[in-house]
């Protein structure tokens, strides 16, 4: 059973997950902070649906707003990319046994793991929250470098230190997920598509897939 709640990390969230089979997390723009049986991991940037085992007992994970979690942990995101690492492969062993020990120890591990990240949290960069804003309203990747006042190099070399891609992965990624959480709400598929930013249906149906790993229908339980 899935369940999250707001993060005092702003724009964060914690969520916490007893799987039951296998499952997928779609790309989002997002990196995760993980708990799992005695384990700290980092989840980087996902291009693609990456298939969860089922079982294994309850995870715990801090989800980063977007563009916000190379700070805390010190790589940029690009390094991370599709992966899932233990944290001791950043930081130093020592520092995560500790770490380790103080979550496993806690009555509640997920707020032991908001804490650790709210020590070592940063302000966010303005520039990143007003480029996610921008792509996400379906704004160009164009108008939002002129928006920001950055030009195209600039803009996919800060893209991919935060984010771990460029600012057109970063739009498509977006983009899908605003068309999922509009056919989710029951907005017939065809208006999904238009008003998610897509040419048309099948548009739409192909970047599903070619993202998420699967076919639209499988995502919505059709």
């Amino acid at each position: 059973m899935y369940r999250e709640r707001a993060s005092r990390l702003p724009g964060a969230v914690v969520w916490v997950n007893t799987p039951v089979g296998d499952g997928r997390v779609l790309p989002d723009g997002c990196m995760d902070l993980l708990w799992h049986e005695g384990r700290l991991l980092v989840a980087g940037p996902d291009t693609r649906g990456y298939v969860t085992g089922g079982g294994g007992g309850q995870w715990v994970g801090l989800r980063f707003c977007p563009g916000t979690a190379p700070a805390v942990l010190g790589v940029p995101a690009y390094s991370l990319l599709d992966q899932r690492v233990e944290l001791s492969d950043l930081w130093p062993a020592g520092d995560v046994r500790r770490l380790r020990d103080r979550v496993a120890g806690a009555a509640d591990p997920a707020a032991a793991l908001e804490e650790i990240a709210l020590e070592r949290a940063v302000p966010p960069d303005p520039s990143l929250r007003r480029l996610v804003e921008a792509l996400d309203a379906g704004r160009s990747v164009a108008a939002a470098a002129d928006k920001l006042g950055l030009g195209a190099r600039q803009l996919h070399r800060r893209s991919r230190a935060a984010f771990g891609y460029g600012p057109k992965t970063l739009a498509r990624v977006l983009r899908m997920q605003r068309a999922l959480a509009l056919a989710r709400a029951g907005v017939p598929l065809a208006e999904t598509a238009v008003r998610a930013g897509y040419a048309d249906q099948p548009h739409l149906s192909r970047e599903v897939r070619e993202l998420a790993g699967l076919p639209l229908g499988g995502l919505l339980g059709g």
